[in-house]
């Protein structure tokens, strides 16, 4: 039997306005993407932050994905701090917020955390306070047996050509990136090319995040290319889940999720694993 070129995972943020507003329970995220076809969903701290250590919340959660046959993938992970701070204690701080995530993850079955590599300081200066941390949180992971996965999410993070430079300045096994298809934003003015910057991340993908916003009469993505984006992917050699991160404002979120799964459908039948 053919194995698909790639699988497709739902991310928790893709329903966050449901979830910020009460309108779904939290609980109920394994139970929306069955219903929506998804075999694998990716949790966001931001819907649940204070639950990192409540072993009851995380064992329903936990319970609910096994009982839809859906795997807990990876764990997003934001406001815990700058694992690339300059200041060393900063850094060490937000190296122990995270901690807390990365057991939390290891409890859910995730096989990864995904964090942000935000600094200050020149490209070098980043680089090196930023592999630091990451490399810290990696050694601290290692036990659990997760790896840390880091997006293009802003600053010099969103510059491809610099996360790769720092996976290979950290040069752990456990480090990985998360290509995401529409966070390249530097600054206010600066930018950095998309198709360039996956091209840049895919080699150390562990994961990948297919961001949409709208789409036009054919069901194109209007502002990413999506059968470019996984040619350049593919061609990595990712062969895992990419998954579906709708931030749309056209449409309501599940029909964003379910317009996003049809196009990542219609590209895959277009592309073969070897």
């Amino acid at each position: 039997m053919t194995q698909p070129a790639f699988k497709i995972s739902l991310a928790q943020w893709s329903l966050h306005r449901a979830f910020k507003s009460g309108a779904l329970d939290v609980l109920a995220f394994a139970g929306v993407a069955n219903r929506l076809g998804f075999d694998a969903i990716e949790y966001v701290n931001q819907c649940f932050a204070d639950k990192a250590q409540d072993r009851a919340f995380l064992a329903e959660l936990k319970r609910r994905a096994v009982g839809e046959g859906v795997w807990s993938l990876l764990m997003m992970v934001d406001h815990e701090g700058r694992l690339g701070d300059p200041n060393a204690a900063a850094r060490a701080l937000a190296v122990e917020n995270h901690k807390k995530w990365v057991a939390a993850a290891a409890f859910l079955g995730c096989h990864a955390v995904r964090v942000n590599a935000r600094s200050e300081g020149n490209f070098d200066e980043q680089l090196s306070y930023a592999a630091d941390g990451l490399v810290a949180l990696c050694t601290f992971a290692d036990d659990f047996g997760i790896n840390i996965v880091v997006e293009n999410h802003g600053g010099l993070s969103s510059n491809g050509a610099w996360l790769a430079q720092l996976m290979k300045h950290a040069d752990h096994p456990r480090l990985g990136t998360l290509p995401d298809f529409g966070n390249f934003a530097i600054s206010d003015t600066e930018t950095y090319d998309r198709y360039q910057g996956v091209a840049d991340m895919a080699p150390f993908a562990k994961a990948v995040s297919a961001k949409s916003f709208a789409f036009d009469a054919e069901g194109n993505e209007t502002s990413i290319d999506f059968a470019r984006m996984m040619n350049i992917v593919l061609g990595a050699g990712y062969r895992g889940y990419v998954g579906i991160e709708y931030e749309g404002q056209g449409l309501p979120e599940e029909e964003g999720i379910l317009a996003t799964k049809r196009l990542l459908e219609r590209v895959r039948t277009t592309l073969q694993a070897p």
